[in-house]
């Protein structure tokens, strides 16, 4: 116990910049991933090209190499980025693709005539997508948008590699210094108790939603 009362605090601020990754992440990445599925969906051709090329890059890359891109790619072209700009920046990309993805399979599912029917009520495209649209793709795309933010919140681990200081970081040095597995244990149980938090989030909004059938 002693031990672990050592390394706790090293820990306790690699978890809190890990959760810090995550939710600025998950703020930025869920209304681009909207925005960027409506392009995905528009008849405006030469947007909708350069939204499929933005997607397929970034979800046919490893997201551990785009982080090294960013920080250690861009510099070279005068773009620099600090170590937690780089990997808010990295994360952001990338998972907004993940979303526009989810976000545009949910577009899909609602039928086209919706619009025609929200014309008669006399609302206009803004608020049939805002009031009508965007809820009930809310509620089909919800099991999807879960399995994205429990896969963000290990997916944080990764800004190990540009010497960011977050909890698995912290881990690895406790148990390089001290030759001990016991930190590397304490992280796993860590990413177990934020990964059942947002599960259970998750849950509760998904029954909330339920509710609308």
């Amino acid at each position: 116990m002693n031990y672990i009362e050592q390394i706790a605090p090293s820990l306790i601020s690699g978890a809190w910049m890990s959760l810090k990754i995550f939710f600025w992440t998950l703020v930025a990445s869920i209304p681009l991933g909207i925005i960027v599925s409506l392009g995905l969906t528009s008849k405006f051709k030469p947007l909708k090209a350069v939204l499929k090329f933005y997607v397929w890059i970034m979800r046919g890359t490893p997201l551990l190499l785009q982080l090294i891109f960013v920080f250690y790619g861009l510099p070279i072209v005068g773009i620099i980025f600090q170590r937690y700009d780089a990997a808010i920046f990295a994360f952001i990309l990338n998972y907004t693709a993940y979303f526009a993805e989810i976000f545009r399979g949910g577009f899909q599912a609602i039928p086209a005539g919706q619009f025609e029917s929200a014309k008669v009520l006399r609302l206009t495209r803004t608020q049939t997508l805002l009031h009508i649209v965007i809820p009930q793709v809310v509620k089909i795309v919800i099991p999807s948008i879960g399995n994205e933010v429990v896969n963000l919140v290990k997916d944080t681990s990764l800004v190990y590699v540009i010497g960011l200081g977050d909890l698995l970081r912290a881990g690895n040095v406790a148990t390089a210094r001290d030759v001990t597995l016991i930190p590397l244990v304490l992280v796993g149980v860590v990413y177990l108790f934020m990964t059942g938090i947002a599960a259970y989030a998750l849950r509760k909004v998904e029954q909330h939603y339920a509710k609308w059938k």
